[in-house]
């Protein structure tokens, strides 16, 4: 018998330890060379652990265990020959399985209904794996529609794949309220670690917030009338962030202590901007950083932004990926926020928050008119950052979105450029 025993791998620099969050296998499975065999949470991201070789395997932790890293985790009898019955991850794909049934066919009971709540619960009961959880918000999915058959409870995608091919009956939905009853839930090593520094953050910094509110009409107006070329030439759809962006690269350039941090008793400047864009993914908030964006194009900033994005809605953002930002731009507006105030993400000195665009009546050369108006809000740490230069700085982000032609001179005027002013 040759036994395996393998180790939780260094996610990234100073993360000590990860957690357990599901386990794919169960105890004794059969288990392939490289077949993900469990979810890990750092304090940073989710990462999935692959099998170092094929065999048998043995867990020697359990789902919510704080594992260090390097300890073992679980060991892989090598020696164990394949089942003659096992089937191979990647055999059946989902839309096969979903397109299974003929469209006029009568409906036909749901193969995997509803049933009581397993015995043994935990955190995991109810709750789908991160893939099942993409599946089912694809395609409309409600938790009560689906029986976990995963361990303790867990749906799995095998789980929401079967219940869309059996078909759903209204009935079967959990429907909200008529219940007193309470669940915990366990918060994960990532949502924890969001608490512990956005607490610091209000209680280290002397953090202040200043407002201003932007004319989207002439970004608005460069959108409609370029977005159908912009998007057939770079493939790429011309969204308002990459604007917000190159705006902020432009005026970071101009107030570079918006772009710096403290470290002890030092300012820590940066000649370049690594934009940290905050993203909703099914694990929260997550803050991807798009590099040197102030060398980007707009068509540059699109595609990285939204790689980034789907790379957290996958649950597959990388320790790397999420590190090193000197600058962060996070957007309420997409949910509906009109104004909030932003929390700083350390270590970093200044956040810039994006709000809902509103037609609201303003005075434009005298005259009362109704324009598309966002309010915007850059929170700052005072220690590192006066009042004027964040202000300035904000005035300035504005002044570029509402003449967007001076992104494209480095924030001059373009009559100064073409008079050598």
């Amino acid at each position: 018998m040759s036994v395996l025993e393998m180790k939780v791998p260094s996610p990234g620099e100073s993360i000590s330890e990860v957690e357990i969050a599901m386990w794919l296998v169960a105890d004794g499975d059969y288990v392939e060379k490289d077949q993900a065999i469990a979810e890990v949470d750092s304090d940073k991201a989710t990462l999935e652990l692959p099998a170092e070789a094929s065999g048998t395997i043995t867990l020697k932790a359990e789902e919510g265990d704080a594992v260090a890293v390097g300890a073992v985790v679980c060991h892989i009898d090598t020696s164990a020959e394949k089942p003659a019955d096992f089937v191979s991850t990647d055999a059946a794909p989902v839309v096969a399985a979903v397109e299974a049934a003929p469209a006029k066919e009568e409906a036909k009971p749901n193969p995997n209904p509803v049933k009581e709540a397993p015995a043994k619960k935990s955190h995991a009961t109810g709750h789908p794996s991160p893939a099942a959880a993409k599946l089912m918000a694809e395609n409309g999915v409600g938790a009560g529609q689906v029986n976990g058959t995963g361990k303790d409870g867990r749906i799995t995608k095998q789980d929401v794949v079967a219940a869309m091919a059996g078909g759903f009956s209204t009935a079967s939905a959990a429907g909200w309220g008529g219940t007193r009853d309470t669940a915990p839930k366990k918060m994960s090593m990532l949502r924890r670690k969001v608490a512990e520094r956005l607490v610091a953050v209000k209680n280290e910094t002397a953090m202040l917030t200043t407002f201003n509110e932007v004319d989207m009409k002439p970004i608005m107006d460069i959108r409609k009338k370029y977005k159908k070329t912009f998007g057939e030439h770079h493939d790429i759809g011309l969204g308002f962030m990459s604007f917000f962006t190159k705006a902020v690269t432009e005026a970071l350039n101009q107030f570079p202590a918006v772009n710096a941090m403290i470290d002890g008793k030092e300012m820590i400047m940066h000649d370049y901007a690594d934009i940290a864009i905050a993203v909703s993914s099914p694990k929260g908030l997550m803050v991807p950083v798009v590099r040197n964006a102030e060398q980007m194009s707009l068509a540059e900033i699109e595609r990285e932004i939204k790689r980034l994005a789907i790379r957290a809605r996958d649950g597959e953002l990388t320790p790397d990926e999420m590190t090193g930002g000197t600058f962060t731009i996070t957007n309420g507006g997409v949910f509906g926020s009109m104004l909030s105030t932003p929390i700083i993400n350390p270590p970093q000195s200044a956040i810039l928050g994006m709000h809902n665009i509103v037609e609201r009546p303003v005075v434009v050369d005298g005259d009362i008119v109704v324009r598309p108006i966002m309010y915007v809000a850059l929170s700052y740490d005072h220690r590192i950052i006066d009042g004027k230069e964040s202000v300035s700085f904000l005035y300035k982000v504005k002044q570029m979105l509402e003449n967007p032609e001076q992104m494209i001179f480095g924030g001059k005027d373009p009559i100064e450029v073409l008079l050598g002013l």
